[in-house]
């Protein structure tokens, strides 16, 4: 890492409240890399030798068997990937790969264990992304569960709508393909249920949807009604 990027990664949330010492330890051994679209970062079942951070860009998180892959998780930075492995020095159990060119920090799996037992402020922090994950994981399978197709789509959308800003314009990072296999549906099945949320307060040009009739859309897509984690 060089020393110019050194002050913005210290500012990220797993570090901002390191000791200086510590995070010098962390910042040494790790790596800062930029990754082209479409690279497979790792491999399900491959042991966690890393910590992966996504600084700026786009992940998708997927699991594959018998020729057919599906979307776990898109990950938005700034956070860590998959820290559940690290700590518990176990397997994988997703693969990952770059949606669009991403800037990511890699710190040896080992030294991570090694200094989350001698900074308090690391290991809280640890907990908290964590536990951030963990509520993902309920939200996302709720979400399954209890909405319909074109309905999780336009949870999807609000979430989305409120990360950015909240303006009633929304830019679809990941193509709509990584999308709908994110939501458990087909390519096919995600373009009726935009054709269907049309009719429920949203336009859609290529990557861009406006709401246009907010009250609609939520009356249509019931979002969560406990607050999400993040801002």
């Amino acid at each position: 890492m060089r020393p110019g990027e050194r002050p913005e990664i210290a500012n990220l949330p797993l570090f901002r409240e390191m000791q200086e010492q510590q995070r010098e330890r962390i910042f040494t051994g790790s790596f800062l890399q930029v990754f082209p679209p479409q690279l497979t970062l790792f491999e399900r079942g491959q042991h966690a030798d890393f910590l992966h951070v996504l600084v700026d860009g786009l992940v998708e998180l997927y699991a594959h068997s018998a020729g057919r892959d599906t979307t776990m998780r898109i990950v938005e930075p700034v956070t860590s990937f998959i820290l559940a492995a690290v700590v518990a020095d176990q397997p994988y159990l997703m693969s990952a790969r770059t949606i669009m060119p991403s800037r990511i920090l890699l710190i040896p799996a080992v030294l991570v264990r090694e200094v989350v037992k001698d900074d308090a402020a690391l290991m809280q922090a640890t907990m908290r992304e964590l536990a951030h994950a963990y509520r993902d994981m309920v939200r996302a399978l709720t979400d399954m569960k209890l909405r319909q197709s074109a309905e999780r789509l336009g949870n999807l959308i609000l979430q989305q709508d409120q990360r950015q800003g909240g303006t009633g314009h929304v830019h679809l990072k990941a193509e709509k393909r990584v999308l709908a296999s994110l939501l458990g549906m087909t390519p096919e099945n995600i373009s009726r249920a935009f054709a269907v949320l049309g009719g429920h307060g949203i336009t859609v040009n290529g990557a861009q949807v406006t709401i246009t009739n907010r009250a609609a859309l939520e009356a249509f897509s019931r979002p969560d009604p406990v607050p999400g984690d993040h801002p």
